[in-house]
């Protein structure tokens, strides 16, 4: 594993602040699964000494530094006879294999807690994620991430370990060997690092194409998601076919890379068995032409060195295949520190309900160095309904974006009933906030949990229910439903027009106990006639909600307290409609062109 000390420690210390004792525990299991084999496999040496007769004994002679074993069992009072011997080597070798079902099966559910809490951490770091961080992120990315490349990182941690746990049993045999015979240890010493200089070259190979494979994954999940959302268009515009070239090109490159990956798999499994009987075969002759020991005096040296030469194959075999995947790996930490580092900030006063004003006070927002609002003042009172219109790139979204929290101003503050929002708690805060927008967000999930928010079904929420969808003028279409409530509406309601999941969507946040209501071009995918019913109901709610509303149509904020006018980030005047009719030129203008 030469030149990846410093990043297989950086990857020892990622899986140790996770796992914490855990890994220490899987550690001793291995060292307890060496020593008892070992110890195991030194008592066969006394057993080759009785080959004489059923009655023979033996003694500690020929097993070096290994002969306090057989003194040990001498100072307890077990004489070392062909019935003892046996006993012990079924003693050793029984605990051995309740020390390996053991390390087998805490390593199953170390892996599955240690995915389990990283799966866990992200899901939580990316709901609590800065929203202006989140709009710059790959959303193929984020899938593939927080999808596919979970079960490489598995397969990561599982052959990580795996190949510290054969890296812990060649150390104890290591171990066994300089104390049986000192020059046995130098020869292994010398063979392993040998058959290591085969698998450095590929090693390195590997690791390559792992970030390939990764970086392919990320392509290939964006385009997929793009397939999804934009289907129609591409169904009905004729660009499938070159849309299936881009994701054909991916899907190659994947398999492309995945293929190099079994190549070099295939290289170390097959080396594995030559090169273990080539260093086999020379410690043989270097013991016997050089060293002239008798070859009845090198058995147990030749286990040892068996069994430790398998190890370290082993090692090198879980550590290639560690090393398919530390792309995945490498994704994962980076993917998991860049949600660290832009995590929302979250308050500790809690919020109840909107009794007095929404207060804007100098207040500053922009992307990349340019300001969306500049200095903006505006007080807007609880109960009354606001309207914000302007030309695109006004401000408008990113002014109401910032009064529901999604992010805070760059300079100023924005407070709520005299409370700067960034010290209240955003979940008390914005669970009291409905959105509408122009694209409804529609669950692959009943009629019931869209609307409903996954509640229980009571008597009160079902009446609640229903309630709702007679509010958003859709009640009429859902009692005609085979299913009623209990109807699928399938991906981002496929089962439905585009007018009917307006009005689901519409329908939810009427079902929600809140405070305030954003409509952000809510109603501009309905009929003249539904978008009319949907106004009526929604005018029921003036006085009883803060009602915000970014809309080009003139029927939809007609009715409103207060208009604000917006131009460059700015408040270019404010008032009634009338007063605006009456007093801007401009807002005159957009009124006749129908702009609103």
């Amino acid at each position: 594993m030469k030149g990846s000390n410093s990043g297989s420690f950086r990857y020892f210390r990622y899986f140790y602040s996770k796992l914490r004792y855990k890994v220490f525990v899987a550690l001793i299991l291995s060292l307890a699964v060496g020593v008892l084999d070992g110890f195991g496999l030194a008592m066969f040496l006394p057993l080759l000494q009785m080959v004489g007769g059923e009655d023979a004994t033996a003694s500690g002679e020929g097993l070096g530094g290994m002969e306090f074993l057989v003194s040990g069992l001498d100072s307890i009072g077990v004489t070392l006879t062909l019935h003892s011997v046996l006993i012990m080597i079924l003693i050793f070798f029984v605990f051995k294999g309740v020390m390996k079902f053991c390390q087998g099966y805490y390593n199953v559910l170390t892996q599955q807690y240690f995915i389990r809490k990283l799966r866990l951490q992200n899901a939580k770091m990316l709901g609590n994620f800065s929203y202006k961080s989140f709009v710059t992120l790959d959303s193929g990315m984020i899938q593939n991430t927080m999808g596919g490349e979970m079960g490489r990182v598995s397969t990561a941690f599982k052959n990580y370990f795996s190949a510290i746990q054969s890296g812990v049993l060649v150390a104890v045999y290591l171990g066994l060997a300089i104390i049986t015979n000192f020059q046995f240890a130098i020869l292994v010493a010398i063979g392993g690092g040998l058959s290591n200089l085969v698998y450095n070259r590929i090693y390195k190979k590997t690791k390559q194409t792992s970030k390939k494979i990764t970086k392919g994954g990320h392509v290939y999940q964006g385009l997929l998601i793009q397939n999804v959302a934009f289907f129609k268009y591409l169904k009905a515009t004729g660009l499938m076919d070159l849309f299936y070239a881009k994701m054909k090109s991916a899907i190659e490159y994947i398999e492309s890379s995945n293929r190099k990956i079994g190549f070099y798999n295939s290289l170390v499994v097959a080396a594995r068995e030559p090169l273990v009987i080539t260093v086999v075969v020379l410690v043989i002759l270097i013991q016997v032409n050089v060293f002239s020991q008798n070859i009845g005096a090198i058995v147990l040296s030749l286990l040892f060195f068996y069994r430790s030469l398998n190890s370290l194959v082993e090692l090198q075999n879980h550590w290639n295949n560690f090393l398919n995947v530390t792309g995945s790996l490498d994704n994962v930490i980076a993917f998991g520190e860049q949600l660290k580092k832009a995590q929302d900030s979250n308050g500790i006063e809690p919020y109840t309900n909107l009794n007095r004003t929404i207060d804007l006070e100098n207040v500053s927002y922009g992307y990349n160095g340019e300001n969306v609002i500049n200095n903006l003042n505006l007080v807007i009172d609880s109960k009354s309904t606001v309207a914000f219109v302007g030309e695109s790139g006004s401000g408008k979204t990113t002014l109401v974006n910032l009064i529901v929290g999604l992010f805070y101003p760059d300079s100023g503050e924005v407070k709520i009933d005299g409370v700067n929002i960034k010290n209240l708690k955003k979940e008390t805060y914005q669970s009291k906030i409905g959105y509408i927008s122009q694209d409804p967000v529609i669950f692959n999930d009943s009629i019931f949990n869209n609307i409903s928010g996954w509640a229980e079904k009571t008597p009160e929420n079902i009446n609640r229910f229903w309630n709702a969808l007679e509010k958003a003028a859709i009640e009429d279409f859902v009692r005609t439903l085979p299913e009623q409530e209990k109807t699928l509406l399938g991906n981002n309601g496929i089962q439905v027009s585009g007018g009917q999941k307006q009005r689901l969507a519409i329908a939810r946040e009427l079902y929600k106990n809140i405070d305030i209501l954003v409509m952000d071009e809510a109603t501009s995918a309905l009929d003249s006639e539904t978008e009319k019913i949907i106004q009526e109901n929604i005018d029921h709610l003036k006085g009883k909600l803060t009602i915000l509303i970014i809309a080009h149509r003139l029927s939809t904020i007609k009715t409103s307290d207060k208009i604000i006018l917006l131009k460059n980030g700015e408040i270019e005047d404010q008032g009634s409609y009338r007063e605006l009719i009456s007093g801007s030129k401009r807002f005159n203008k957009m009124v006749q062109m129908q702009e609103i």
